[in-house]
């Protein structure tokens, strides 16, 4: 048990890099997708693509809409005859025209009369009648179900009502009826026929869905091996549909459970070994963040965040793909920790995007020129200029990126997509998001960015203010440091602002006691003067303590608190000590040290150089430039032989910087002249 607790740092680690792993590879969008992007009528950038495996030819959309309305149209249409019909029509004609024309016609005229009715009868129901015509061609088959048999005919051939009056015109204006009026008759036959046929939509429909059926989607095949299409070649006619072909068979293809597990497994191994990097090079470059679990899970946060969005959006439309704000990774991790991490990340990010994006070879160089504009950008986003400043430059390399690929693969800019400049512009908006993104992450993972920074550094703040009431020099004296501290920042290139808003708030614990320390005792009194050596040593030592604890009353971040902990290091009071040490030369030195920690970073290092130097100075009688030399060189080699330093990642060339940045710092603050030979 005890072993395993000494490892669950480690188990920890792996715990999140498989979490990050598994869900990575779940979110990935569909990949079973044709990883070529063409447009008809444009050329084909890419290399000769030959096929990967045997495939049918679909049918073009619009020759198989034309082949299936072929279909719909020469289908033949079912009708159904009622036998009975002509038998009730011929019953129904002989009882009204016998009752009608039996006093008026001669049996001769009767007799003419009922034998060319019964002949109009006969050719009207030979074919069929339908009352209700159909918007069909006239040479259209049609089929006759009859006493359960089907036979053919011409649709032309159906008597329909506009054919009706016509054929009895001809046929009575022929017959002798004597006295019979012929229009009379006319009008009595019109009432008396009625329709047999009836249109038989249900059957015909069936019958024609079934010819649809039988209609191939597919001509011809591609077999594996084959080219497809040359480098240079245009998209259009055959090549674009086998090309269309192609792209539908991988949206469409399904995989056996071992293909799938395969190729799961594949994603796995690639994803997992990016973020496997990532975690070497934090433990390897970065080792407090590596350390500090919340920054990790913060990191892979933060990739995760990113290669959903992408995913969402291209499971939604692919073509919003560059509204998305990937630069915004490295800016928000150059806001808490430094440019190279976030260039690294940055990298990380978008070799797992490039799984699930288009274009996987533009996408890369876009994205990875954006985000080192990103971190070659001014480092003080919490200035608004700069932040739209680094915006717009991400922008012109979208832009310039996007041009170029565009003349690169047509040749020219004929054609130029506007829209897509639309969406580079988006995506910068987008990123203007960093800010209250920032302050979020603040909050929700106790983290300190230069905005806060900012905002720390403020004077009129109520914890410096409070300093500036209670222990007046000492508030001076953290205005000197965290001036020098800054100077010294900047020449070595550590963290600037963090130094000196560490700087202001490192000596808050002189509030408990301001009396106790020199640079407030301006009435002349010393209140050391009535306490035991040991006594006054705890009294200053103790400031530190009492440091820590109002800046957690404060809410001040770790990261400055850090500050306030470390600047004295676990050095020795040693003015007290001299004195208890005259009193009893066995004296232990542990109660003269501070408790420590060494500082372990460049920043918090010079912090202590810069708080020591600046309060020994005070105590220069006519301060001289060989005075502040010697001085510095002194404290700054005291503190290098005690081991101060061991811990902190600086150099002695750095050590050096900073005694000649300092030294001229002091020779400014004291207005010191050069001293010429007399």
């Amino acid at each position: 048990m005890n072993r395993l607790y000494n490892y669950q740092n480690v188990i920890y680690r792996i715990i999140l890099l498989c979490f990050c792993t598994a869900l990575t590879v779940y979110i990935f969008p569909n990949n079973n997708r044709f990883k070529y992007d063409y447009n008809q009528g444009e050329p084909w950038d890419y290399e000769t693509l030959y096929a990967p495996f045997s495939f049918p030819i679909e049918k073009d959309e619009n020759a198989l809409l034309n082949e299936r309305q072929s279909v719909s149209d020469k289908a033949p249409h079912y009708f159904k005859i009622d036998p009975a019909v002509e038998k009730n029509v011929r019953n129904n004609w002989s009882n009204r025209y016998s009752i009608k024309s039996g006093d008026l016609l001669s049996a001769k005229d009767l007799k003419n009369i009922d034998t060319e009715v019964s002949k109009i009868f006969s050719e009207i129901y030979k074919v069929g009648y339908l009352e209700s015509p159909l918007d069909v061609e006239e040479n259209q088959l049609v089929l006759i179900e009859f006493n359960d048999e089907l036979k053919s005919a011409i649709y032309g051939d159906l008597h329909k009502p506009e054919d009706l009056g016509q054929l009895l015109n001809d046929r009575v204006g022929q017959l002798n009826t004597g006295s019979f009026n012929r229009r009379e008759l006319i009008a009595d036959l019109l009432e008396v026929i009625q329709p047999n046929i009836t249109y038989d939509k249900e059957l015909t429909d069936l019958a024609i869905n079934e010819e649809l059926n039988k209609i191939l989607t597919t001509r011809g095949v591609v077999s594996q091996g084959a080219r497809i299409i040359a480098q240079g070649e245009i998209v259009e006619g055959e090549k674009l549909q086998v090309l269309n072909t192609l792209n539908n068979t991988y949206k469409s293809q399904t995989w056996t459970d071992s293909q799938y597990n395969w190729k799961l497994g594949g994603y796995i191994i690639l994803v997992g070994m990016a973020y496997t990097m990532l975690i070497l090079f934090l433990w390897r470059y970065r080792k407090s963040i590596f350390e500090n679990f919340r920054k990790l899970f913060f990191i892979f946060f933060n990739i995760l965040v990113v290669v959903v969005l992408t995913a969402t959006v291209v499971n939604i439309d692919i073509q919003y793909i560059y509204v998305v704000p990937v630069c915004i990774l490295p800016l928000i991790l150059k806001a808490f920790f430094d440019a190279r991490l976030g260039l690294f990340t940055h990298v990380i990010a978008i070799f797992i995007l490039s799984f699930i994006v288009p274009n996987s070879d533009e996408y890369l160089f876009l994205q990875m020129m954006a985000g080192i504009v990103t971190i070659l950008s001014n480092n003080e986003i919490y200035k608004r200029a700069n932040l739209f400043l680094t915006v717009a430059q991400i922008i012109g390399i979208y832009f310039l990126s996007y041009f170029a690929f565009y003349a690169i693969n047509q040749g020219g800019v004929a054609g130029w997509e506007w829209s897509r400049l639309g969406y580079f512009v988006l995506c910068g908006l987008a990123m203007l998001f960093v800010w209250p993104l920032i302050y979020i992450f603040e909050k929700v993972f106790g983290l300190v960015s230069d905005v806060s920074l900012l905002e720390l550094s403020d004077t009129n703040s109520k914890l410096l203010k409070a300093l500036s009431n209670k222990a007046p020099g000492t508030f001076h004296h953290s205005l000197n440091v965290a001036n020098i501290a800054e100077t010294v920042a900047n020449e070595i290139g550590a963290n600037a602002m963090l130094v000196r808003v560490g700087a202001l708030y490192h000596d808050v614990g002189k509030m408990t006691n301001p009396t106790y320390f020199t640079e407030n005792q301006g009435s002349g009194i010393n209140p050391h003067n009535d306490l035991d050596p040991e006594d006054s040593a705890r009294i200053i030592i103790d400031h530190t303590l009492n440091g820590i604890e109002i800046a957690r009353k404060y809410n001040l971040p770790d990261r400055i608190i850090d500050f306030i902990r470390t600047h004295h290091g676990d050095s020795l009071v040693y003015y007290f000590y001299a004195q208890a040490k005259e009193g009893n030369p066995e004296v232990s030195k542990d109660n003269f040290r501070y408790p420590g920690p060494k500082p372990f970073s460049q920043e918090t290092a010079i912090l202590m150089i810069a708080d020591s130097v600046e309060a020994a100075s005070k105590s220069i009688k006519n301060p001289t430039s060989v005075k502040i030399d010697n001085l510095v060189n002194k404290i700054i080699e005291g503190q290098v032989e005690s081991g101060q330093f061991l811990n902190a990642n600086i150099t002695f060339k750095q050590i050096e910087t900073i005694k000649a940045v300092i030294k001229k710092k002091l020779a400014s603050i004291y207005h010191l002249r050069i001293e010429y030979p007399e």
